[in-house]
């Protein structure tokens, strides 16, 4: 005997049942790994084989040693061995493990039409519940020996009859399978006879005489052969059927049938009595050589019961109860012999089909008649299996659940079904259930059974105080008055008694021994214990419990979230881009660059909590107005469309950064962005061309005149500082003060109160790029110049320009935009001198 247990073993399962509705998320986990495991237990399946006609209680296998499993766990989880069908042919012993059949197993009574004989049996475990397939292979043993259906056959044949011709003899039946079956077939020795053995399609060998020498009935009237079939068991066995020849006279025609093969097509509820077909073979000869008679040959017991043939006619009829579960076709052999013993044969090929004559069957393998109340959903109560012996669509069955019941029915494998519960159960709304099954084929005439399940409920303490919210808000103006009362938590208990009485406390919290708030024990009004401050705390939680007066005691627990409410009074604060930045100091994009490039993020912050931080961006303007888009919630700039050689080489973009207050606060960042067509190593070819004016709208216009005044302004406040001091020093000194150079005059184009000069360099290897300002161009005075009267000033130079002289003032106020930190020659940096006081680069201008 051999055991395996294949896919990996066995898997066992295991359900933890959590008491509070609260933690529902995890018991839908946990029962979705249930299911898994069903699922997957559905795959494994414990392989054994056993020899026939052993003696009763034959050892099969031990079960606990194949399951790993101690054999004290078998009695304790109540394990038992259920064989499909009706009769129950193992036993398992609980104490030791072992599986041994009931009784002595006969493979030709069990499987009598079947190779392989395979029975099917299933292991079942309660606590939890479990089940692990079974198989047993009932091997064949040599124990029957080929059988003839006659002892005797006779055969009339014609001394005319030629060497060569072939007359089929009743092939022999051995009810073992494999080598135990029938082998070879072998014939006494005689002097006109030899044997021609042969195997049909179906796998069934069979024997022909084979006439070697003309037949002489004059010398010989007839003759007496034995016929001798032999099996491949070890030791062999063998039976005997004696072949008497009739030598007849000339009979110069044969009987010929209009077909070799009648096909039949036959539905199995056909009645006694019925026509399957008429045979009719046809002899030219007169008298009795030319009388047909018909009768059955090479045909097996069942189909003879099952089939009745008129000798005289030839007709075919039902004489026994057709059934397609049991055989699926028939195969009859017709010998029609005429008066003279000439002999022919034709096939009959009898296709049984079905019809939906079977109910569904249903069998309760395991119930749980008791379960608690308290059991979560999805909780098995029943295994039952659905069986419909009928095929196709008169097989397949579907079942259901009478009425309105927290029940549903859950597939798993080999038509099997599991009655869970799926929604809570209450003892005190229903106390007990009577389930109906319904079990339905799906055959044109629908069949169906019922079976009734009965299920009680057993009563537990499981009614724990309610919170009438999981989670309550409340809201307090900052600044508070000591012990305010904001609000109060409810729960209730759908118990009587002292296990309704509910009792409030604060859930500890680690870290912090004294909360900000307070719970009535009696009446859960929540009160808070000191002012509070929205800049030191926006909100904070703390967890309620409500516990009753049970025992065991249940609880529930709820979260309070007390909101500290505040003002919208802060503005969004952009971090990138800087906003003390230049808007010259922007991005790099390629002219290649195609839609939804990435230019740059806008990051911006909002000190205030809730609505009042939530932040959206919008592009406010830009030169190209399709060419830039601004996520709405990310603040991401990118292309919206492939960039073109028409666009203009630099392009700024005006972001607004608002919150969701009421009413809502705004801030704006500005982009400067320049299109390359490429970069080098040495330098960054930017175009001179001017980017195309930005419609004026009337905020452009207030701006403008705004920018205006202020540098009026401020150029009339520095000009007039500026006379002041040097009447004073010209009262004071003899000297005149330097000059400023020209580069340094004033100009129209620019908002700046003096003019800067700028030097722009840009390195390969980054699309980002630094624009710096390095300091104004301010005076530096003689040491030996004596301060004005009254005047106190420190004049600070660098040795830089000290050693410079006074013609070289025009480059103090150049500023480097570059990757390295090192000064460039100002030789090298003259060729991308931008002053933004002239006409070329009115963009770069100060803003």
């Amino acid at each position: 005997m051999l055991g395996t247990v294949e896919d990996g073993g066995w898997i066992r399962w295991t359900v933890m049942v959590w008491g509070r509705q609260s933690r529902s998320s995890k018991r839908q986990v946990i029962l979705f790994i249930l299911c898994v495991c069903v699922c997957q237990s559905g795959s494994e399946t414990l392989r054994y084989s056993l020899e026939e006609e052993r003696e009763r209680d034959s050892f099969v296998a031990n079960i606990a040693n194949d399951l790993g499993v101690a054999p004290s766990q078998l009695a304790a989880r109540k394990a038992r061995v259920v064989s499909e069908g009706n009769e129950q042919l193992f036993r398992l012993n609980q104490n030791t493990g072992v599986l041994t059949a009931k009784d002595s197993l006969d493979r030709e009574e069990i499987c009598p039409q079947s190779d392989s004989c395979t029975l099917s049996f299933k292991i079942f475990f309660e606590n939890p519940l479990q089940l692990i397939r079974g198989e047993v292979e009932v091997r064949d043993v040599n124990d029957n020996s080929p059988v003839f259906p006659e002892k005797e056959m006779v055969f009339e044949i014609l001394e005319t009859t030629s060497p060569g011709s072939r007359f089929p003899l009743e092939s022999a039946h051995d009810m073992d399978v494999g080598s135990n079956g029938l082998q070879n077939y072998s014939l006494g020795s005689n002097s006109h006879f030899s044997l021609a053995l042969g195997t049909g399609k179906d796998g069934v060998k069979y024997a022909e005489l084979v006439l070697e020498r003309q037949l002489d009935r004059e010398e010989q009237r007839e003759l007496n052969l034995l016929l001798t079939a032999t099996d491949g068991g070890s030791p062999p066995r063998s039976g005997t059927a004696r072949v008497r020849i009739v030598v007849l006279d000339a009979n110069d025609n044969i009987p010929v049938f209009g077909r070799e093969v009648y096909e039949v097509r036959l539905a199995e509820n056909s009645p006694p009595g019925q026509l399957v077909v008429r045979v009719a073979a046809a002899d030219p000869d007169e008298g009795s050589n030319g009388k047909v008679r018909y009768a059955f040959t090479q045909t097996s017991e069942r189909s003879r019961q099952l089939f009745e043939l008129n000798p005289a006619t030839g007709e075919i009829r039902v004489s026994g109860n057709l059934d397609f579960e049991e055989a699926k076709s028939h195969k009859i052999v017709v010998k029609a012999t005429d008066g003279g013993g000439l002999s022919a044969h034709c096939k009959v090929q009898v296709e049984v089909l079905d019809v939906n004559d079977n109910a569904p069957e249903i069998a309760v393998t395991s119930l749980t008649a008791s379960i608690p109340e308290d059991a979560p959903p999805r909780t098995v109560v029943a295994l039952f299996s659905v069986r419909d012996r009928d095929s196709g669509d008169n097989g397949r069955t579907e079942c259901a659940i009478d009425g309105d019941l927290p029940f549903s029915l859950t597939p798993t494998f080999d038509n099997y079904y599991e009655l869970r519960t799926n929604a809570a159960l209450d003892r005190e709304r229903t106390a007990e259930y009577n389930i109906t099954i319904t079990a339905m084929d799906w055959g044109t005439t629908r069949l169906s059974s019922r079976e009734s399940i009965f299920v009680q409920i057993s009563d537990v303490n499981d009614n724990p105080p309610e919170f009438t919210q999981e989670d309550y808000t409340m809201s307090v103006m900052e600044n508070n008055g000591r012990m305010l009362r904001i609000g109060s938590v409810n729960a209730t208990d759908s118990d009587a008694g002292k296990n309704a009485r509910v009792n409030y406390a604060l859930v500890q919290q680690e870290g912090k021994e004294h909360p900000d708030v307070s719970v009535n024990s009696e009446n859960g009004d929540v009160y808070v214990l000191r002012p509070l401050d929205y800049e030191e705390v926006h909100a904070f939680e703390v967890t309620v419990r409500a516990t009753d007066g049970g025992s065991p005691p249940l609880s529930a627990q709820a979260m309070l979230r007390v909101v500290v409410r505040d003002e919208n009074d802060n503005t969004p604060v952009v971090l990138h881009p800087p906003p003390d930045s230049s808007a010259a100091a922007g991005e790099l994009v390629p002219r290649w660059a195609q839609a939804d490039y990435l230019v740059a993020k806008v990051v911006a912050v909002d000190a205030d909590a809730g609505q009042n931080a939530w932040l959206s961006y919008e592009l406010s303007k830009a030169t190209e107005p399709g060419l830039f888009r601004v996520g709405l919630h990310s603040g991401e700039v990118r292309t919206a469309r492939a960039v073109s050689e028409r666009d203009a080489a630099r392009q700024r973009l005006v972001v607004v950064v608002r919150d969701r207050g009421q009413p809502p606060r705004s801030a704006t960042a500005t982009l400067g962005i320049a299109l390359v067509d490429g970069f080098s190593d040495a330098h960054l070819r930017v175009s001179e061309e001017a980017p195309v004016a930005e419609p004026d709208g009337l905020l452009t216009m207030y701006l403008i005149v705004c920018l205006a005044c202020v540098s009026a302004l401020f150029l009339a406040t520095a000009v007039a500082t500026v006379v002041v001091k040097v009447r004073r020093a010209r009262r004071s000194e003899a000297e005149a003060l330097p000059t400023f150079p020209k580069a340094a005059t004033e100009s129209d184009a620019g908002s700046l109160p003096r003019s800067y000069v700028y030097d722009v360099c840009f390195t390969a290897g980054t699309v980002n790029s630094e624009f710096r300002f390095l300091r104004p161009l301010f005076p530096c005075f003689p040491a030996g110049l004596p301060p004005a009267p009254g005047e106190q000033r420190s004049s600070v130079c660098s040795q830089e320009a000290a050693n410079l002289g006074e013609g070289d003032w025009a480059a103090q106020g150049r500023a480097t935009l570059s990757e390295g930190t090192g000064p460039r020659p100002v030789e090298a940096n003259r060729g991308m001198e931008i002053d933004v006081n002239s006409e070329q680069n009115p963009w770069l201008t100060h803003q």
